[in-house]
């Protein structure tokens, strides 16, 4: 069973497909990259026989944090540190390394010289053009905007026209689909007996050529008892999902005139019972699919983890198969399968609602797991 300090650092990616972990026929090939520490692993997806082969290692100048894929799907920016995950001291080296993808077998290689970050890099994406990279740090909590140069390897720092309240703990930056809005997820900290809550938010910018510019801040009831992890995009109705991972909630916001409507437009619970917690458990890493018909995310708590697929419903696309929408029916989907922890196979999970098959799930889980 993959363990939350084994980070499994990125979606897998067809390469025979033109979208990532997309590939729908046992035919096409994927490649997985996964990670322990600063060794990052390619393996090839066996589809129709459930499971991984281990190909070629690249070592990273530290330990993997995140990865993302530029839109060509030829090249992947790695986030990594040398600093302990959450408030812990932190370490000297840490990078974002650019490595290229062989369109044919799906090999990593070093591509260009690492660019060195300030702090311990949380996350990061592209933007939608993979223009720019954009780097979330969570001690202290802050967003950076790099270049990326003509050749594809990471870049200079755009210089910001103001300061960023980039909130506390942050955990996750994209941008909108049309390129023009930056979400910056803060997670906040739970409350202690010593210590009261820090609030969470999700900071919105006006995003053009790398510039983040119009922050405002969604944060419902002053972001008390609201901690987002994580969020995605549906792939063509202006929906957004977060997951609220020290709630254990799924969150759902609608794009409305180029603007995120702070209204929390529907809820659902990641817990079967989210009134019998008999150990902490937290929502992790949203993903939608290409398809837009469900979308995934893990429950980790102090033991092994489950992951929950959640099918869309025709309204809010937020159902499942074990949950109640706020002044909705429930719609009837199909859970994931468990990954048994004693199993002898690699971990694969397919997943198959309302026709559609994704072969490629056990990426988007894996990827998941990695956050901290």
């Amino acid at each position: 069973m993959v363990s939350r300090r084994t980070f499994l650092a990125l979606a897998a990616g067809t390469v025979a497909a033109p979208r990532l972990a997309a590939a729908q026929q046992a035919t096409q090939r994927v490649a997985l990259y996964a990670n322990v520490g600063a060794d990052l692993t390619h393996f090839d997806v066996d589809v129709a026989g459930a499971e991984l082969v281990k190909r070629a290692t690249v070592a990273l100048p530290a330990a993997v944090q995140y990865a993302w894929p530029h839109a060509s799907k030829r090249y992947l920016y790695v986030a990594s540190s040398s600093s302990a995950p959450g408030y812990a001291a932190g370490g000297t080296e840490h990078h974002v390394t650019a490595l290229a993808i062989d369109p044919k077998t799906g090999a990593l290689t070093k591509h260009g010289e690492p660019i060195r970050l300030p702090t311990r890099p949380i996350h990061l994406s592209t933007d939608i053009p993979s223009e720019n990279i954009l780097v979330a740090f969570n001690n202290p909590s802050a967003v950076r905007v790099y270049r990326i140069n003509k050749d594809f390897t990471p870049g200079e720092e755009v210089k910001q026209p103001g300061t960023i309240d980039a909130g506390i703990y942050a955990h996750q930056i994209r941008t909108s689909l049309d390129n023009k809005l930056a979400v910056l997820v803060t997670r906040g900290n739970e409350g202690t007996p010593t210590k009261a809550e820090d609030p969470g938010a999700l900071k919105v910018f006006d995003y053009k050529d790398g510039v983040l510019t119009n922050e405002a801040s969604i944060a419902p009831n002053g972001g008390k008892e609201f901690g987002p992890r994580h969020l995605d995009f549906h792939p063509n109705k202006p929906w957004i999902y977060v997951s609220i991972e020290t709630q254990n909630k799924m969150y759902t916001y609608r794009i409305e005139n180029g603007r995120i409507n702070p209204e929390i437009a529907y809820k659902a619970e990641t817990l079967a019972e989210p009134n019998n917690i008999r150990a902490r458990q937290a929502a992790g890493t949203v993903h939608v699919h290409p398809n837009g018909a469900f979308f995934t995310v893990p429950i980790a708590p102090r033991r092994p983890s489950s992951s929950r697929a959640r099918r869309s419903s025709k309204a809010a696309r937020t159902a499942s198969s074990s949950t109640q929408l706020t002044n909705r029916p429930a719609n009837r989907g199909r859970s994931s399968t468990p990954i048994p922890t004693n199993s002898t196979r690699a971990p694969f999970i397919s997943t198959r609602v309302g026709g559609y098959s994704w072969p490629s799930t056990i990426s988007r889980w894996m990827s998941g797991r990695g956050m901290r």
